[in-house]
């Protein structure tokens, strides 16, 4: 590939991150993409990325899709349409090649959740006899009461925990965004806790600034603190297929629309920037309330 393409390519990436903020997950897979299509481009049209045209994008996407999951053909054409979006708006092209074209439809997987009971077996499992136990307890209460992802629980600074107003100041998993998350009064009390009993017996130096540590006294990562739900997941008699690292955040979101939260309540607590991603839960809820008429209604 002309190096030039690729100079093309990391242009619009430049632009695109300064522009929206995006994570370096999503920027490596617009860049994976659209190195293929580049690639493709090249030898089976002897075109650039300035000359594709619709025909080249349609026989592009009819190849891609023998190889690929409809998931995934879906999120090569957004990369694509995404970079020729771009360079119209800055001027640079005057026809999309991508326009007109229809995404395949996406089935999105129901996310894993828990019921609330066994949620509560999976509180209840730490030993509070121990620091870590007490550690352990205040991160699952926090997790379950916030819907935090994993990634924003291990880097959590104890300085933006404010347990007296009961709200964190997060930073968004994705992308770097923040947002304020309203803390319960039981979550905050074990955290509380943990901060006065726990944590200073686990810290080797005063100057550490997450919330969570291990064992040694660091910052937890995220590897260890899915070790540390599995554990209690085993312990809490709960199957390894029901388990994933969000299994917490999925529960706390899906608990939420089965007492009657609004949606837009659920998107902004779990930092969605689009309402689509959070309106996954509501078929879990839906599934619910089925469940419930069927076993409570005389003609269920």
């Amino acid at each position: 590939m002309a190096q030039s393409e690729e100079a093309l390519i990391d242009r619009f990436l430049d632009g695109i991150w300064l522009g929206d903020g995006l994570a370096q997950n999503t920027i490596d897979s617009y860049r994976r993409d659209l190195l293929i299509w580049a690639g493709w481009l090249q030898n089976e049209r002897q075109k650039t990325l300035w000359q594709a045209d619709r025909d080249d994008v349609q026989a592009f996407l009819a190849r891609q899709a023998r190889d690929l999951k409809a998931a995934s053909l879906a999120r090569r054409m957004a990369s694509l349409r995404k970079f020729y979006r771009y360079w119209i708006a800055q001027e640079m092209l005057s026809l999309d090649p991508c326009a007109q074209l229809v995404s395949p439809k996406r089935v999105r997987p129901l996310p894993k959740s828990l019921s609330e009971n066994r949620i509560e077996a999976l509180l209840d499992a730490p030993n509070l006899e121990e620091a870590a136990g007490v550690r352990d307890r205040a991160m699952l209460e926090l997790m379950y009461a916030t819907g935090l992802r994993v990634t924003e629980l291990v880097t959590l600074p104890i300085a933006q925990v404010y347990l007296r107003e009961r709200y964190l100041h997060v930073t968004n998993g994705k992308g770097g965004k923040q947002r304020l998350v309203p803390l319960g009064e039981v979550a905050a009390d074990w955290v509380a806790r943990y901060v006065r009993e726990a944590r200073p017996l686990l810290l080797n130096s005063p100057s550490q600034a997450c919330l969570f540590v291990n064992q040694r006294g660091e910052a937890m990562t995220r590897q260890g603190c899915w070790f540390i739900i599995k554990q209690y997941a085993s312990q809490a008699g709960i199957a390894p297929e029901l388990l994933s690292p969000h299994v917490l955040r999925h529960a706390f979101a899906t608990h939420l629309l089965n007492h009657g939260a609004d949606l837009r309540v659920v998107q902004t607590l779990l930092g969605h920037s689009d309402i689509t991603t959070t309106q996954i839960y509501t078929q879990i809820a839906a599934e619910r309330l089925k469940t419930l008429h069927q076993e409570h209604h005389p003609r269920g």
